[in-house]
């Protein structure tokens, strides 16, 4: 059985082979964790699709692959066999490589990714002496960056899983050891001089060359989430837009049940539910931003997936709420809740990144007052809620305070101009600013 890289969602083209959690010849259970997997949008563990024992491992520990493309071979229980007999058989796939030049292979993408997914360990992949063994238990990435700045990993306590090493622990280590003060000179010895003596001239070393930077290579996340960024930047015709949303009754609103709320269901409301629920109904009533360009064609999707942007420590992540337009104020708050809380710790799944249409971002959660998103690709509008703040505004005649908060929109104008923008943002300004006392939660 030929097992590949599966699909994680449209925007996802290639996934970097972190650590293999299984070795060749190792018993692998159906749904067991086999290897780690490195997307701009989340980092997984993916499970094994069949029981059997695995005999051929076809992608190394820092390989970047396109999905599905293969990565192993497994001989699949006779049980196991039966029921994917149906399936259309795979071409065969190329002979893996050497155990031995397997194990000293260095990809250049992998990086400690705890932040926004799990981590794990692999076994060795063959029976090799053990300190080879050993070897392979690190991390491409993280024998990099030892070979550059002289690390012996011996040394290096692990905080990943099984003790494993993670990149965080070794540029923690030369932080250490850098930081360290210097280990005081010894007394000069003096001796006396002779007249042959030649007389000794104190030179001034040269600075280190490293004294005013450093040079830190960018994780997996990282240098896919700049590679997706230039695609957005260099093949979508952007535009922008923004307007002014008076939230006083989207505040009033959230203060109100906000107590209530949280001894129900034991987590804090946000504004994000609100909003998300005006974006979504927008969104039925302006189908070309829950879209994406296809060359020649324009494809209006069915389902509203809304992808809620989240800073983490390594990079941006991006769960989905599936079918948004379908939740109550309340619905949406559990699902922000559990997908930001799961992000967190690193446990998000294939399906709660893949699917999204359109995308939020709440960068107001960061004091920011104006933003210019960048479309995330293919999907064809992305909207950042800015902080909310009190300021003076005109009412009629007269000057009141008011909390205003500004609502920024990138958009793709190949699929559309600034009518269709203008009508959909104003849509979602209207429902905010007819947020009121009776406003439903539940």
């Amino acid at each position: 059985m030929i097992i590949e890289l599966p699909q994680v969602g449209e925007s996802v083209t290639e996934g970097v082979i972190g650590a293999w959690l299984k070795s060749v010849g190792e018993r692998v259970e159906r749904f067991d964790p086999l290897v780690e997997v490195v997307t701009d949008k989340v980092n997984m563990e993916m499970p094994s699709p069949a029981s059997g024992t695995l005999t051929a491992i076809l992608a190394g520990e820092g390989e970047t692959v396109p999905m599905g493309a293969p990565i192993a071979e497994m001989e699949t229980d006779e049980s196991e066999e039966t029921s994917l007999a149906s399936s259309p058989p795979s071409e065969p796939s190329a002979p893996s490589p050497p155990a031995a030049e397997a194990a000293d292979r260095i990809g250049s993408l992998l990086t400690d990714v705890a932040p926004v997914g799990p981590t794990g360990s692999g076994g060795p992949i063959s029976a090799d002496p053990p300190r080879a063994a050993a070897r392979r238990r690190y991390s491409p990435a993280v024998l990099r960056l030892a070979d550059e700045r002289g690390v012996d990993l011996e040394q290096v306590a692990g905080s990943g899983r099984d003790g494993r090493v993670t990149l965080k622990d070794v540029r923690a280590f030369i932080e250490r050891r850098e930081s360290a003060p210097e280990p005081a000179p010894e007394p000069a010895k003096t001796r006396a001089a002779s007249p042959s003596a030649p007389t000794a001239r104190a030179e001034t070393p040269p600075p280190a060359s490293d004294a005013d930077e450093r040079r830190v290579p960018p994780s997996a996340v990282r240098r896919m989430i700049a590679r997706n960024m230039v695609r957005s930047a260099s093949e979508i015709p952007q535009a922008w837009t923004l307007v002014e949303v008076d939230a006083t009754g989207l505040v009033a609103r959230r203060r109100a049940v906000r107590d209530e709320f949280e001894a129900r269901e034991g987590i804090s409301i946000t504004y994000l539910p609100f909003v998300i629920k005006a974006v979504a109904e927008s969104l039925k009533e302006n189908p070309a931003l829950n879209s994406s360009w296809d060359g020649d064609a324009i494809i209006y999707k069915r389902r509203i997936n809304i992808g809620i942007a989240a800073a983490a420590p390594d990079g941006l992540v991006v769960p989905v709420v599936h079918d948004a337009d379908g939740m109550s104020v309340a619905g949406l708050a559990r699902r922000v809740s559990d997908l930001t809380a799961r992000a967190r710790r690193g446990q998000l799944r294939l399906e709660d990144v893949g699917g999204g249409t359109f995308t939020l971002n709440n960068t107001g959660a960061l004091g920011s007052m104006l933003s210019q998103p960048l479309v995330n690709p293919p999907q064809a509008a992305i909207l950042t809620t800015e902080a909310i703040v009190k300021r003076p505004v005109v009412i009629g005649d007269g000057i009141a305070i008011r909390s205003i908060m500004n609502m920024c929109m990138s958009f793709d104008h190949r699929i559309m101009d600034g009518a269709e923008a203008s009508a959909f943002i104003n849509a979602v300004k209207a429902r905010l600013e007819a947020i009121g006392a009776d406003t439903g939660v539940y």
